[in-house]
């Protein structure tokens, strides 16, 4: 259960850690179309879709790295109050009941969408624009995926929490200094 949830997290770890240059890309694209705009008086479709592209990556391959560092919205009215105990069983029961389901939601009413996309090639409805649009819509069917096998990652996380294994524990620890390390510079 150790190994299994160590190889989903490490996944996820090198996959946001990857992830996060989509931005970099996304702040230089932006910049370049800014600048053949307003000083070349040129405008790129394509490099505007890409613009798009990489917006939709950087959130889609985001998700699952997000959810493993606990970064998204939570309405914690009562959990901030819970044990420790409780709260691994609200984020087992969520996952199971809430997260697994609306994934599994998604990847359904998607895929007939993200399949037309694939027979006829989609592309850019604008003639210089990209010629991918299929692999983008694709992302539709990535992203739950890939939200669900964190899932799968935060289920044994919790559940060796509740077991009390040392080796969760040390993780846990070394995570939260990793994750407060240079706060407050």
């Amino acid at each position: 259960m150790y190994a299994l949830y160590l190889f989903i997290s490490n996944f996820t770890e090198r996959l946001g850690l990857t992830t996060r240059y989509l931005s970099l890309f996304l702040v230089i694209c932006t910049a370049g179309v800014v600048l053949l705009r307003y000083v070349f008086n040129y405008s790129s479709i394509a490099l505007q879709e890409i613009m798009t592209y990489l917006h939709v990556s950087l959130f889609m391959f985001g998700a699952a790295y997000t959810l493993k560092h606990d970064g998204h919205v939570r309405v914690d009215v009562f959990y901030q109050n819970m044990s420790e105990a409780k709260k691994q069983w609200v984020n087992i029961l969520g996952t199971v009941f809430l997260l697994f389901p609306t994934c599994l939601f998604v990847l359904i009413i998607c895929i007939p969408y993200v399949s037309s996309s694939w027979a006829i090639n989609e592309h850019s409805i604008e003639s210089s624009g990209l010629p991918w649009l299929f692999l983008l819509k694709s992302l539709l069917l990535v992203q739950p995926v890939l939200l669900m096998v964190q899932g799968v990652a935060e289920i044994l996380r919790n559940a060796l929490l509740l077991k009390g294994d040392p080796r969760i524990l040390a993780l846990q620890a070394l995570d939260s200094a990793s994750d407060n390390h240079g706060e407050g510079v």
